[in-house]
């Protein structure tokens, strides 16, 4: 069984009181209530008005008032599926990624508000397990698979998702035996600029970022000190400010143990990973830049969300509510997703 499926188990005890834990002058989470008792591990903010939602039972909801009000724009042939990942290319245009093995991996587009959706991609491979999809551009975008065959598999669009082909496998370094990705934030794969883009692991003998600098036809595979070793551990998520400045994120899902080292940084592109100075205090799922600010950042995960004002060096705890993934906008919004169908914009 893919790791992705085994992030399902994380505890669902945790407190869902969103209240901050830092000073007056912290970041604060705003509750934006959607009614739904659902898991949104998939998050696109567009704007900060608009904002798409994709998680359990094939359930998208979009947004275009600042949360104030959410449209059910569910996939109807997405009912049942795991919906993990989404990407939004305004209010009108989305891809969405179911994930599981086999043909209950597939990829939808919506061109209309999510009133009407096309299958774009069902999995035919039953070895394959779809984690993650990202976009250079509004045309651009890659879609990732846990090894087949002991390589990573990835998909290929041009066209914005509405055609995907397999790319071939020369170029992907070896996977280590237990190796796959983790879908929990739709962050596992992440494109920053026309070509580059990042792949996170987890579940082998060390927790690695792959890194590809042609859209994925060739690929090179660096360590990471976030703890790896089995099926639970590793890195969740990842965010790239500009080509070279990146943040890893992850740790032990599992509520009772562990994750001391949970973050890491790069100043070269992925080449080199170092781990931070103060990491957070806890598993993180889901990270994402500070816009408008040069060395910002927000780490969510089930028991919190930290910040980082140093570029990932050292961090805090600014909110004890339960998030898995967090995503932020040019205009200065930020806004993150997770369990009993939460969903909050940041006040700053």
């Amino acid at each position: 069984m893919a790791l992705v499926a085994v992030v399902l188990a994380v505890s669902a005890s945790v407190p869902a009181a969103a209240q901050t834990s830092g000073t007056g002058k912290d970041p604060l989470w705003e509750l934006r209530p959607t009614n739904k008792d659902v898991r949104f591990r998939g998050l696109a903010a567009v704007d900060r008005d608009t904002a798409w939602v994709a998680g359990s039972k094939g359930t998208v909801l979009r947004t275009t008032d600042g949360g104030t009000r959410w449209s059910d724009v569910s996939p109807p042939a997405a009912a049942g599926l795991e919906l993990r990942d989404i990407e939004a290319f305004d209010a009108r245009r989305a891809v969405a990624l179911a994930i599981g093995e086999g043909e209950d991996s597939r990829i939808f587009r919506t061109d209309d508000g999510g009133a009407t959706w096309t299958e774009s991609f069902r999995n035919p491979d039953p070895k394959a397990f779809y984690d993650c999809v990202t976009f250079f551009d509004h045309r651009h975008g890659l879609a990732m698979s846990d090894p087949v065959d002991g390589t990573y598999r990835i998909l290929s669009t041009r066209d914005g998702g509405r055609s995907w082909t397999v790319l071939p496998s020369a170029g992907m370094p070896p996977a280590q035996t237990g190796e796959a990705g983790f879908a929990a934030s739709g962050q596992c794969l992440v494109a920053s600029g026309p070509k580059d883009v990042w792949l996170a692991t987890g579940g082998g003998a060390t927790a690695r970022v792959l890194h590809s600098a042609d859209r994925g036809l060739t690929w090179t595979a660096t360590d990471t000190p976030i703890p790896a070793g089995d099926s639970a551990r590793g890195v969740f998520g990842l965010a790239f400010r500009d080509r070279t400045h990146g943040i890893a994120v992850g740790g032990d899902y599992r509520a009772d143990q562990p994750s001391p080292r949970a973050a890491a940084v790069t100043g070269d592109a992925g080449r080199t990973w170092t781990g931070s100075a103060q990491p957070p205090p806890a598993y993180r799922s889901g990270v994402a830049w500070l816009p408008r600010t040069h060395s910002g950042a927000l780490a969510v995960g089930p028991t919190g969300t930290d910040l980082t004002t140093d570029g990932g060096r050292t961090w805090r705890t600014v909110d004890t509510g339960s998030y898995d993934t967090v995503d932020c906008t040019r205009d200065g919004a930020c806004w993150a997703s997770g369990e009993k169908g939460r969903v909050a914009r940041l006040r700053r």
